[in-house]
């Protein structure tokens, strides 16, 4: 039986930059424009060591200089499930994050999302 980590992983594996999105309910969310993979290891909150001269945003933006653009929280998530970067005409934006574990299925040309597009984080 396989981890879930590892499911996700062999997922957004098989996602390339071009391919078609689309939500649970088949409404067209646009086309991705990044793929990254998750790093269980990535930038987490640890209140009871965290630097006092540092906040949350900044150990963000130092591990991901420009991506993703979204709060620090949501940020720190998607680093460490990974996540897709899709274009999109649905946000004033432009873009919106996919977390590895939202995504359904991948065929040879398309993502099927299993969340509606409504609930997709838009870049800030």
């Amino acid at each position: 039986m396989k981890q879930q980590g590892t499911e996700r992983h062999a997922v957004i594996s098989r996602v390339t930059t071009g391919m078609r999105v689309v939500d649970t309910v088949g409404v067209e969310v646009g086309t991705v424009d990044l793929v990254q993979r998750g790093d269980p290891n990535a930038v987490t909150v640890q209140a009871s060591t965290a630097d006092p001269g540092g906040s949350l945003h900044e150990l963000i933006e130092t591990a991901a200089v420009e991506e993703p653009d979204v709060p620090a929280d949501l940020a720190a998530r998607l680093l460490r499930r990974g996540y897709l970067k899709v274009s999109t005409e649905l946000t004033r934006t432009g873009a919106v994050y996919v977390l590895a574990d939202q995504i359904a299925t991948v065929t040879d040309d398309q993502v099927r999302l299993d969340v509606p597009a409504g609930d997709l984080p838009p870049e800030e």
